[in-house]
């Protein structure tokens, strides 16, 4: 059974087809895509296809996508989850994204804190990496406040619209969070 995960003012949720819209919505957005290694949605049925494709991530155990959605309003903002899992290596990368109409009111450090704490404490995750387009600088200043280590840059290792871009790499450990338990505000 997919797991709902609750934060005080969000619900992480199973993304199903009644969510096409609200995907579309944030994919069809070039603000959304161009840090996003994706191109920009063009009709529905694009958005219907992501939504398969994340159920069946889920359902063959190499990643999870929850819908972000706020607890006062129908309809999902966004999305975040693990891509990438490997149980074995107990490892994920972690992805996200909001509607820019959404941005700025710490949703998606809320639903992050709740999804790392639940990469950690249930999918026994040891690491958890992301990857970053350089100059995507809310993604990276988000990703350094809740303790994620820049590791490197990978250069040329996304394209978007034909060109290839230069990426940071950034890890956040078990140990890390154990670590400095206090000092990043993590809840279970």
């Amino acid at each position: 059974m997919f797991p709902i995960l609750e934060t005080e003012r969000l619900k992480l949720r199973e993304i199903t087809k009644d969510d096409a819209e609200g995907i579309f919505a944030c994919f069809s957005n070039d603000n959304v895509t161009r840090y996003y290694g994706q191109e920009t949605l063009q009709n529905i049925e694009q958005a219907e296809k992501f939504v398969d494709f994340f159920s069946n991530n889920y359902n063959e155990k190499r990643g999870i996508r929850w819908g972000i959605e706020r607890k006062e309003t129908k309809g999902i903002i966004g999305t975040i989850g693990f891509n990438a899992w490997s149980p074995k290596h107990k490892r994920a990368e972690i992805g996200y994204e909001i509607h820019p109409n959404q941005s700025r009111r710490g949703y998606t450090s809320e639903a992050l804190s709740k999804v790392l704490a639940y990469g950690f404490d249930v999918m026994d995750l040891t690491r958890i990496g992301a990857v970053v387009f350089i100059e995507n600088e809310a993604s990276n200043k988000l990703l350094t406040k809740m303790g994620f280590q820049k590791e490197g840059v990978l250069r040329d290792y996304m394209y978007q619209n034909g060109i290839p871009y230069d990426t940071y790499v950034y890890s956040l450990l078990k140990n890390d969070i154990y670590t400095n338990h206090e000092s990043n505000g993590y809840s279970n």
